[in-house]
């Protein structure tokens, strides 16, 4: 099939774009999941990041 004699290469092949596959439904799947919440520290850091990049 498809030109490949062994029978474990071919499970190869076909085992990576199985899992190329899975991994794209899973990621489409799970792209919002997570919540994007931004605590008091990561405001301030914000600033002062922001802050340090106007001097520079």
């Amino acid at each position: 099939m498809l030109g490949i004699d062994d029978p474990f290469v071919l499970f190869a092949y076909l085992g990576i774009i199985a899992l190329a596959i899975l991994s794209l439904i899973y990621g489409l799947a799970r792209r919002n999941a997570a919540r994007d919440d931004v605590t008091p520290e990561d405001r301030q850091w914000a600033i002062e990041e922001k802050k340090v990049d106007d001097e520079f």
